[in-house]
């Protein structure tokens, strides 16, 4: 999908025409009320600062940005101890009534200039120092996030909004954090939010660090629904969750993070990773489309992370892995793997490991938007390289690998009703345990393996048992 201010507009006039009028809310508020012009010039940041402590105040209302405008943001105050800290744009915290943003297709677009990693607090010049560096007097902020709310009790509703961080046009100071800029710059920030969260056609880009980040509370009572939520550009994730359960993903897309003008790890479209005591539980994604990022599509690899869903959804890895879901419970049914997936959970228990159905892997450069594809590893590793591989599923799962890319590397991973082909010449080591009837064309090193249905190696029917007989059965 093409994602540009036109296409937004187009997506949101049609989303707007079936809403109710935000005129016929009991409670609303205009940032022109507060002083902004929206006339893509001047700076709205102040008016959007008093509009939120009014809000604030009153725990809760709903916010009308002007059809079509262009809102300049992001202010940075110089003190004694910080000299670029950020003025809030808008941030919304404890409310104990519903919140609604209507954003009418309008755009938050960062002001030129604003500072972006280590500066010298005295000359305000960048300073470059050893890595780590995590000395705050250095560390300059252009905004926490555009859209943040904290800590609220009641519903939260968002939607047909830009929000634009103009990385391109930041002044980028030195590294700051553990590698990278490890600073805060990201489009929507939902943090310790109890009730439910509503978030619809929201256009995220070229943020310096994140498009979006999620830290649920962990007692939350409500289910989130986040739909055609699109980040790309952005400089270190395209969304991050770091806390929180019930979180359904509808339609959304996370792409080209790392591509834009800044870069920092782990680069991800995608990254589950439970950060200090949070945990995340039950999120699950559906149509969603994770290209091109710098690092891998997707990834969960650290933190109390567990129990994802994922349907019907593309992982297309150009220049790093398609997928890395080394986390229990994750399921993938009816998705797309363009690119080689590494390190899906492995366990004894095999309700944990990782299980896909009716999946296709492949190595197919048509699916690349750039025409290139990553298929990672010394020769033979696999289009899923496995280490270890006990109990991870591929049920009727496709392998159709046209070009270099080799079949599955696994010991004993399970294969039911699986179709496997590769082109290349490089023998594969897909040995596991196979039921129903898989058929594989290809070199192929079965040894170890266990037939328990049929298998057809290059058109053989293999007798079923062990392949191999130093082994025990299992």
């Amino acid at each position: 999908m093409k994602v540009d201010r036109r296409t937004f507009l187009a997506v949101t006039a049609v989303s707007l025409g079936s809403r109710t009028s935000a005129a016929d809310l009991a409670t609303v508020f205009r940032p022109e009320q507060f002083g902004a012009l929206g006339d893509g010039t001047t700076n709205d940041t102040q008016a959007f600062g008093a509009l939120c402590r009014h809000v604030n105040a009153l725990g809760g209302g709903t916010v009308v940005l002007g059809a079509g405008r262009t809102y300049i943001v992001g202010l940075q105050a110089r003190g004694p101890d910080r000299p670029f800290s950020p003025r809030p744009i808008m941030e919304f915290g404890s409310l104990t009534g519903p919140l609604t943003i209507v954003g009418s297709g309008a755009r938050l677009r960062a002001a030129d200039g604003l500072r972006f990693g280590s500066f010298d607090p005295g000359t305000a010049e960048p300073v470059h120092r050893t890595m780590p560096n995590v000395h705050e007097p250095d560390r300059a902020v252009p905004y926490v996030a555009m859209i943040v709310v904290r800590g609220s009790a009641a519903p939260i509703a968002i939607h047909d909004i830009e929000l634009d961080g103009n990385s391109g046009s930041l002044r980028v100071g030195g590294p700051w954090g553990d590698s990278g800029w490890q600073v805060p710059g990201s489009g929507l920030a939902l943090y310790d939010n109890v009730a439910g969260e509503i978030i619809k056609n929201v256009y995220s880009h070229h943020h310096p660090l994140d498009g979006a980040i999620i830290d649920g509370a962990g007692h939350r009572t409500g289910r989130s629904r986040i739909e055609k939520l699109v980040c790309r550009d952005n400089g270190r994730q395209g969304l991050s969750i770091v806390g929180g359960r019930g979180y359904d993903f509808e339609s959304c897309e996370f792409s080209r993070t790392g591509r834009a003008s800044i870069r920092s790890a782990p680069g991800a479209g995608l990254d589950i990773e439970a950060e200090g005591s949070k945990s995340i539980r039950d999120l699950s994604f559906n149509r969603c489309r994770f290209e091109d990022n710098a690092g891998p599509a997707m990834g969960a690899d650290s933190g109390d992370s567990a129990e994802v869903r994922f349907t019907d959804c593309l992982f297309v890895g150009t220049t790093s892995w398609a997928a890395w879901p080394r986390k229990p419970r994750f399921t993938f049914q009816g998705c797309t793997f363009a690119g080689t997936l590494v390190h899906p959970f492995s366990s004894e228990d095999a309700a944990l490991a990782t299980r896909f159905v009716d999946c296709r892997f492949t190595d197919d450069p048509e699916l690349s938007p750039t025409g290139r594809l990553y298929v990672g590893g010394p020769a033979g590793n696999g289009i899923v390289n496995m280490d270890p591989s006990e109990n991870v599923q591929f049920v009727n799962c496709t392998f159709d690998l046209v070009r270099n890319g080799v079949l599955p590397w696994s010991w004993r991973a399970v294969y039911r009703d699986c179709t496997m082909r590769q082109a290349s010449r490089v023998p594969a080591m897909t040995k596991g345990k196979f039921i129903g009837r898989t058929v594989i064309n290809g070199p192929a090193d079965l040894y170890g393996s266990m037939v328990v249905g049929t298998v057809i190696l290059n058109g053989k029917v293999l007798p079923r048992g062990r392949i191999g007989t130093d082994f025990d059965p299992w």
